[in-house]
């Protein structure tokens, strides 16, 4: 057995679990990791813990395996370990970093390291206590990070700004400091966007003209006069890349931890390559919940559903006289939105500014670092020969979840000729289809809607410089450095 994929797929289970499972005696109480933020956070805290567990376990190889915290815990007497040793050593730091995140979790988590297989004798016993030194070591390290609560946030009412979604007022805004004050977790710089499109730009306008046609909700399309509306496939893909916190689905990095796994296993990676494919991943993300919510809470801009339904100077909190409304104006307009799957609740907007987008930040460092790690060069931006043939099924579309009507979704098994590259791209712009976001918000796109990624603007510019930025230049952060491997 493979530790690594074991314990990433209890890590994300805990994800998914932690959207759906209400404890006895308690009322729909909130994630203890919500939102994309601090479950990013979680999967960076649990796979780094886990891979330096297994690097020290193995004396810390300094070609294959340095140590990622600074200073490192000290290699266990008689290091490396026999797989055992190493596998118990994996095990331990990734139960008690689990643990520590999931409490209400706990008996599960007992259950997956019961079920392990770990059998007794010193090497185990030696590796189980360094797991848990090195548990203890980086939760300490992460323990000054700030919540996701928003006491003491007040939105502003200026035109072009973020406000809660109309549809949905009870909503908050989630983590309005977390990305300011957070310490990275490998990058070696923070890595600014551009602002967006401000309203009434070319680039602005193309982006309000495409969302108010493609994102609309069903029930108003017959309302609006809507010429290109949203197709069969852009429906599709539109809930594919969801997994917006839903009950049975959990949150973004859930879906991109999916998708590496079905890489891992497609390459035949070893348990070394495991430890590092998934510790690089899950640190990109990690950083990339930081730095695209900093950004966020920089430009605080507003979602098609407040842009659109407010487009018009007279309308909104600072609106300005005017009998004449502009045509493309519509008090009514709603997101076709992200989806509520598993719930009777409505579609809405995500409770935090638009630009850049979360997911686009997510999917294209963890895709993007993915490519890298496979030998595909710093820069390259097209279709990936090596991973043409990826077909894939979302939780989102496998047969068995349901949408906020109760209606089971089909299954959909979706193929990528284009490899993770085409996943990045397609999972940016999947959230154009919701009505959530604009184009700019995943990347700039020139008058033919094609993505210009030489514009340092959005979140999948974002994410490729997160990726790069820690596999070019190692994550130094002063002495640390994140276990970057140049070869594989």
């Amino acid at each position: 057995m493979d530790p690594i994929l074991y314990w990433n797929e209890v890590a994300l289970e805990a994800n998914r679990r932690d959207f759906t499972e209400v404890p006895a005696g308690k009322e729909n109480p909130a994630p203890e990791q919500g939102g994309p933020t601090l479950s990013s956070r979680a999967l960076a805290i649990v796979h780094l813990a886990m891979y330096d567990a297994y690097a020290g376990a193995s004396n810390y190889p300094a070609a294959n395996l340095p140590a990622y915290l600074n200073p490192a815990v000290p290699a266990p007497m008689g290091a490396p370990l026999s797989e055992d040793g190493k596998a118990a050593a994996v095990a331990a730091a990734a139960h008690a970093t689990l643990s520590a995140l999931y409490p209400r979790q706990k008996a599960h988590f007992d259950e997956s390291y019961a079920a392990a297989g770990l059998t007794g004798g010193a090497e185990v016993a030696k590796g189980h206590q360094f797991g848990l030194l090195v548990a203890a070591k980086l939760l300490q390290e992460r323990a000054d990070d700030p919540g996701a609560g928003d006491d003491g946030y007040a939105a502003s009412i200026a035109r072009g700004a973020h406000r809660v979604d109309p549809d949905n007022p009870d909503q908050g805004y989630h983590a309005p400091y977390y990305g300011a004050k957070s310490k990275p977790f490998a990058i070696g710089m923070k890595h600014p966007l551009d602002a967006p499109p401000q309203p009434g730009d070319p680039a602005y306008m193309r982006a309000f003209r495409e969302v108010r046609t493609k994102g609309i909700a069903p029930e108003l399309m017959g309302i609006i006069p809507l010429p290109g509306a949203r197709n069969a496939d852009e429906t599709l893909i539109g809930i594919f890349w969801g997994y917006d916190g839903a009950v049975g689905l959990g949150t973004p990095p859930r879906l991109y931890n999916q998708i590496v796994r079905k890489v891992a296993v497609a390459e035949n990676n070893d348990i070394d390559k495991n430890a590092r494919l998934f510790a690089l991943v899950n640190a990109a993300m990690g950083d990339a919940g930081i730095l695209a919510w900093e950004e966020k809470y920089r430009f605080d801009f507003w979602r098609p559903v407040v842009g659109i339904r407010e487009h018009d100077e007279s309308m909104g909190p600072a609106g300005t006289g005017n009998n004449n409304i502009d045509d493309l104006c519509h008090s009514l307009w709603l997101p076709f939105g992200a989806p509520s799957s598993n719930s009777s609740g409505k579609n809405f907007t995500p409770p935090f500014p638009a630009y850049p987008s979360g997911h686009a930040t997510f999917g294209a460092a963890a895709l993007h670092m993915t490519r890298l790690f496979y030998g595909i060069p710093v820069g390259d931006r097209g279709n990936d020969p090596l991973f043409n043939n990826l077909t894939l099924v979302s939780d989102e579309l496998n047969g068995i979840n349901k949408d906020n009507r109760g209606t089971v979704r089909p299954r959909h098994v979706r193929s990528f000729p284009g490899g993770l590259w085409r996943m990045i791209i397609e999972n940016g712009r999947s959230r154009v289809y919701l009505g959530v976001h604009w184009v700019f918000d995943a990347f700039a796109v020139d008058t033919n809607n094609t993505p210009n990624l030489n514009a340092n603007v959005g979140g999948v510019r974002l994410g490729l410089e997160i990726a790069e930025d820690i596999w070019n230049f190692g994550g130094t952060k002063g002495p640390k450095k994140s276990p970057v491997m140049p070869t594989i």
